[in-house]
């Protein structure tokens, strides 16, 4: 599976954006996916995963939940991750990725199948 993030860009404190991970090479309903990022400096964190299928499960960090949406497309082999209420440290590179089984085990980082390359948000205060 070929991952492709994207949408990312300059947003202001309090704004939105919404990413975009296509996939292919393989359809992706039957991975769990998940968005992660990486801040300047530091090291890459978990952000939002959703289960395999109907993605009825969906999982975030504490620092993204209540803003943050991930949502899937089997149809378009897409993976979304709606942001609002933008926060200067929300400034990454995020990430999609691809993982056979448990959407939850996707948090810690582990044993992912598939990484995307990166699209880079700025949010300015």
């Amino acid at each position: 599976v070929q991952l492709q993030a994207s949408g990312g860009g300059l947003a202001q404190a309090g704004g939105s954006l919404t990413l975009s991970c296509a996939a292919s090479g393989r359809t992706i309903s039957n991975y769990a996916m998940g968005w992660f990022r990486q801040a300047p400096g530091k090291e890459r964190e978990f952000a939002a995963a959703i289960s395999w299928r109907s993605g009825d499960n969906t999982y975030y960090a504490d620092s993204v939940k209540g803003r943050f949406t991930i949502s899937r497309d089997n149809d378009r082999n897409t993976v979304y991750l709606q942001m609002n209420s933008l926060k200067p440290e929300d400034t990454a590179v995020y990430y999609c990725a691809s993982k056979l089984g448990s959407a939850l085990a996707m948090g810690a980082g582990k044993n992912i199948d598939y990484w995307g390359k990166g699209t880079l948000v700025t949010v300015s205060s």
